[in-house]
C-alpha cells in the first residue's frame, strides 16, 4: 500500500510544475535559446538526448536531457577532456566542432561528427551521456562535414556525410552532395565502396548537408538540410525502398522552410532538422533557427521544437511539419510526454563550488589559468587577448535573451598600465564589448569588424579614474541596446559611457556560426604577469 502512494506522490509531481498548478498545454520555442544549432537527437525509453554543435568553445559538444522533449538539462559534454582533442591556437572563428548526430545503438551511445580545420571526422562513444566519453576514434578517408550514423534491421551500419565524392564538377554556385558508405562504427573503419546518394531536391539545389537516414515503414528516407544556413535554409527529403537507393526526391520539398517568407515572419532561417518518434508513435522534429530583435540576430541559432505527421504519399513516407501551419511556432500545443520541468533560476555563481556545467572556454586551455578557491574565482592574467585567435584568459556562458542583465564583483590590484580584468561580452575575436579595471582607471572598450574584413583595433568608448581595488561591473541589454556600469553597490551603479549599438555581435554583423558569450576576461596584453584578478560572484538574468 505504501509503495502505491509513493508511486502516486510521484505521479502528481510529474503532471504539476514546481509552483503547484496543473501541467500547461503548451510549450514554447525555441527550447534552447541562444547559441545552440546543429541539434541532433535520439531516444532511450522515455528519456530524450540532444547534441549540438559548439565550435571553437570548449568544452565541446553540449549534451541535454529530458523528458518531454521541451525542458532540457545540462548533464555534460561530449569533448570535456583537454586530452579528447586540441583546440589549437589560430583556429579560426567558427571552426572547430561542426554539426553532430547522435545515435543509440546496442547499449551504446555514439556521437558522430567533425573537427574542422585540424583532424576531420570522428566517433566518440559512452554507455552514460552525462559521464565521461571515450576519446575520439578518427575515421579516415571520410571527406566532406556532418557526418552521420544509421543502423539498419540486420545491425550493419552506414555512414552518411556531406560532400561531393563522385568527381562531379561545381557546375553550379553551391553544388554539395550527399554520400554514404558501410562503416564500423566501433573501429571508425569505413567499408566497402562509397556512393554519391544526391546533390539535393533540384538540379541547382545549394549546400546538401545535414543528412540522417531513417527506416520508416520499411522504407527509407533521407532527409537533408539545404540552402545553407542563412535566409535560404530548408529541409528535404528523399525516398527510396532500398538502402542504397536511388534516393528520389520527395514532391512535397522542401518539406519545412521560411525561405519564401523573406523577414515577414520573426523566425527565419530553419533548418538542419533530426526527427524523433516518442514512446507513444508520436513523431517530432528539433532544427536550428533564428529570433530577430529590431532587424538583428544577436543570439545565433537556436534550437526550435515542431511537430510531425508521417504521411504516405505518392513520393512514399512524406514528413509534414506542423501540419495544417507549416512553420514553426513561437507556441503550440506540447507533447503528449510526463511534464518534466526543470528549475530554471538565475545564474548566480557564488564561487563557492568548482564551476558549473554551462561555463566555457575559447578553445583548449591547455594551461591551468583559473582556480576556484575561498569562494573566487581566480583568474592569472595572460599575455592572450581577446583579439587573438588564442586561448585567453575568459571564462564564459552564453547569453539567452534578447533582454537581460549581468554583474560581476572583481578585485584586482592593478599595478601596471598593461594588468586588465573585467566583463567582456563576446562574439568573435573581432567583435566584442569589455568593461575593465585598470590601473587607476575604469576603461570600456569596443572592438568592432564588420563581415570579418578590417584591422581589429580597440576602440576605447569611455575611461573613468578609479583607485580602489574592488568593483562592481554591469550591462544591461535591451535588443540591441547595452548599457555598462560600475560601482560599489548593485543598488548604486553609475553608468560608464552612453549606450552601445549592441547588434556589433550580431549575426548580420559578426558573420559566421558562433554565438554571443558573457563572462570574466583577465589580460596583461601581451606581456608576462604574475597578477589574479579575483571574481567574488557573477549575476545573469532576462529582464
Amino acid at each position: 500500500m505504501l509503495s502505491k502512494l509513493i508511486n502516486l506522490f510521484f505521479f502528481i509531481l510529474i503532471c504539476l510544475n514546481v509552483s503547484g498548478q496543473k501541467a500547461p498545454e503548451t510549450f514554447t520555442n525555441p527550447i534552447l535559446s541562444g547559441f545552440y544549432p546543429d541539434p541532433s537527437i535520439c531516444r532511450v525509453g522515455d528519456t530524450y538526448y540532444m547534441v549540438n554543435s559548439s565550435f571553437e568553445w570548449f568544452p565541446g559538444l553540449p549534451i541535454h536531457k529530458s523528458k518531454d522533449l521541451v525542458n532540457w538539462e545540462l548533464i555534460g559534454y561530449g569533448l570535456s577532456r583537454t586530452s579528447q582533442i586540441d583546440y589549437p591556437d589560430g583556429l579560426d572563428n567558427s571552426h572547430g566542432i561542426f554539426a553532430p548526430t547522435i545515435r543509440y545503438h546496442n547499449g551504446k551511445f555514439y556521437i558522430i561528427c567533425t573537427m574542422v580545420g585540424t583532424k576531420g571526422n570522428f566517433i566518440i562513444t559512452t554507455n552514460d551521456p552525462s559521464k565521461p566519453w571515450s576519446d575520439p576514434i578518427w575515421i579516415k578517408d571520410a571527406p566532406g562535414i556532418d557526418p552521420s550514423l544509421f543502423w539498419d534491421d540486420n545491425g550493419t551500419c552506414y555512414y552518411t556525410g556531406a560532400g561531393l565524392i563522385d568527381g562531379t564538377k561545381n557546375d553550379w554556385p553551391g553544388k554539395n552532395g550527399i554520400w554514404m558508405q558501410e562503416i564500423n562504427p566501433n573501429t571508425g573503419v569505413l567499408i566497402g565502396e562509397k556512393k554519391q546518394l544526391t546533390y539535393g531536391h533540384a538540379s541547382n539545389a545549394r549546400w546538401a548537408e545535414g543528412p540522417h537516414l531513417y527506416k520508416i515503414n520499411n522504407e527509407y528516407l533521407l532527409l537533408i538540410g539545404e540552402g545553407g544556413t542563412g535566409e535560404y535554409h530548408s529541409v528535404t527529403v528523399f525516398n527510396s525502398k532500398n538502402i542504397w537507393g536511388p534516393y528520389i526526391p520527395n514532391h512535397a520539398n522542401p518539406v519545412m522552410t521560411h525561405r519564401h517568407l523573406g523577414d515577414t515572419y520573426s523566425i527565419g532561417q530553419t533548418g538542419h532538422a533530426d526527427l524523433i518518434q516518442t514512446q507513444n508513435g508520436d513523431w517530432w522534429s528539433v532544427m536550428l533557427a533564428k529570433r530577430k530583435v529590431n532587424g538583428y540576430t544577436t543570439l545565433a541559432r537556436e534550437t526550435f521544437l515542431a511537430k510531425v505527421e508521417m504521411t504516405t504519399q505518392e513520393s512514399g513516407i512524406t514528413p509534414i511539419f506542423n501540419p495544417g501551419i507549416g512553420l514553426l511556432q513561437f507556441e503550440q500545443k506540447r507533447p503528449d510526454l510526463p511534464w518534466s520541468p526543470i528549475i530554471k533560476s538565475t545564474i548566480k555563481e557564488d564561487f563557492n563550488n568548482e564551476l558549473e556545467l554551462h561555463w566555457n572556454f575559447l578553445r583548449t586551455p591547455n594551461t591551468n589559468w583559473h582556480t576556484v578557491k575561498n569562494g573566487f574565482l581566480e583568474l592569472k592574467l595572460h599575455p592572450e587577448t581577446l583579439e587573438e585567435l588564442k586561448n585567453p584568459s575568459f571564462i564564459a556562458t552564453r547569453a539567452k535573451h534578447h533582454n537581460y542583465k549581468a554583474a560581476i564583483k572583481i578585485n584586482l590590484k592593478s599595478k601596471k598600465e598593461n594588468e586588465n580584468a573585467g566583463l567582456a561580452i563576446y562574439r568573435r575575436n573581432g567583435n566584442s564589448f569589455q568593461l575593465l579595471k585598470q590601473k587607476d582607471y575604469l576603461v570600456l572598450i569596443k572592438v568592432f569588424q564588420k563581415n570579418n574584413i578590417g584591422t581589429i583595433t580597440p576602440q576605447e568608448i569611455a575611461r573613468i579614474p578609479y583607485k580602489n581595488d574592488a568593483v562592481i561591473f554591469k550591462v544591461k541589454v535591451e535588443g540591441i541596446k547595452a548599457q555598462f556600469s560600475y560601482g560599489n553597490s548593485l543598488n548604486s551603479l553609475e553608468p560608464i559611457g552612453e549606450p552601445q549599438d549592441y547588434s556589433i555581435l550580431s549575426d548580420e554583423v559578426a558573420q559566421k556560426f558562433n554565438g554571443v558569450f558573457i563572462g570574466m576576461y583577465a589580460t596583461s596584453l601581451g606581456k608576462e604577469s604574475k597578477q589574479i584578478a579575483k571574481f567574488d560572484w557573477f549575476l545573469y538574468d532576462k529582464i
